[in-house]
This record gives C-alpha cells, structure tokens and sequence, in this order.
C-alpha cells in the first residue's frame, strides 16, 4: 500500500500569486479567492498577506500578495481567461505595466510544466519568467511549499530565497 502523504507529493499543483495596491486591498484579494473557488478552481492552500512597496516604482501605494496554491483541470490557456474574467470582475482596468491596480493574478508554476502559449495579445509563459527575482513572490510560495522547485531552472527553493540574503527586507512584512 502506498501512503498518503506520498501520493500528495505526486500531485501536480498551480501557484498563484495574487496582489492589490488599490482600495480595501484585503478586501480585494478575498473577493478574488472567492471568484476563483466559484470558477471550480480548488484551493489547497494559501499563504499569509505580503506588504511590501510598489516594483519598480515605490512612490506608487503598497502592494498585499498572496500565494495560493490550487488544483485545477483546466488547460493554461483556460485558467489564463479565467483569471482575465476575474481581474476584470474585481474591477481592473487596462492601464500601463506596472501601475496601481484593484487585483493582478498571475500564474507562477501551472502544474510544474514549461510552457509557452499565445493567446491574442498576450503571451502566457509557466513557469512566470521573473517570479524568481520577486521577494514578495519567492517568500510567500516558500511559505507553503518549502519543498518548491523551479520547473526550469531546476532550482529548490531555498536556494532560490539564498539569493535574496544580501537584500534588505524591511520593505516587506507579513500582514
């Protein structure tokens, strides 16, 4: 017989990062969850409220990130809409890269695959190219899977967070 917990390290998760620097930014983020959870997206776990200044312009409000890690059937380019659908829902508005936004999901590791897809305008790469190089990403994914590694680079984890020692990190804080 074959134990549980070896049969759950089998599975193959998505992570999501989720993060709001407009309005009830707390708020915000729960709506999303909800809508995810609505959508027949399973949530397994989720990490703890990120605070941490604006990338890469920090005169922009703080940002709350969340981690989540979810189980899910639908294909990227599915997951990809839907999570389109729920930003918008929440109240996200086009705007230029990188500015003040209601709600910004994006897909960091879908199901430990490397993929690369096209969808209209949008080019959807897993896992996320920059995620490694986001404290506020890297921290709370470390948070609920400490046995996490880059589908890419191959990379666990706590290397990865190692990269991060010389920084300083009193931009970021549990919430």
């Amino acid at each position: 017989m074959i134990r549980q917990d070896i049969l759950e390290r089998q599975a193959k998760y998505t992570y999501l990062s989720i993060g709001s620097n407009l309005g009830n930014k707390l708020s915000n983020i729960k709506k999303t969850y909800n809508l995810l959870v609505m959508n027949g997206i399973s949530i397994e776990d989720c990490s703890s409220f990120y605070e941490n200044p604006s990338w890469p312009n920090k005169k922009f409000p703080h940002f709350f990130n969340v981690v989540i890690k979810i189980k899910t059937e639908l294909s990227l380019i599915d997951l990809f809409r839907t999570i389109k659908r729920i930003e918008k829902k929440i109240g996200r508005k086009k705007s230029l890269r990188n500015h003040p936004r209601l709600c910004d999901i994006d897909i960091i590791d879908y199901k430990g695959l490397c993929l690369n897809k096209s969808l209209n305008n949008h080019k959807i790469i897993t896992p996320h190219p920059r995620m490694h190089n986001r404290n506020f990403v890297i921290f709370p994914l470390f948070e609920i899977n400490k046995t996490w590694i880059h589908p890419k680079t191959k990379v666990n984890i706590y290397n990865i967070i190692n990269q991060f020692r010389s920084m300083d990190f009193s931009d970021i804080r549990i919430v």
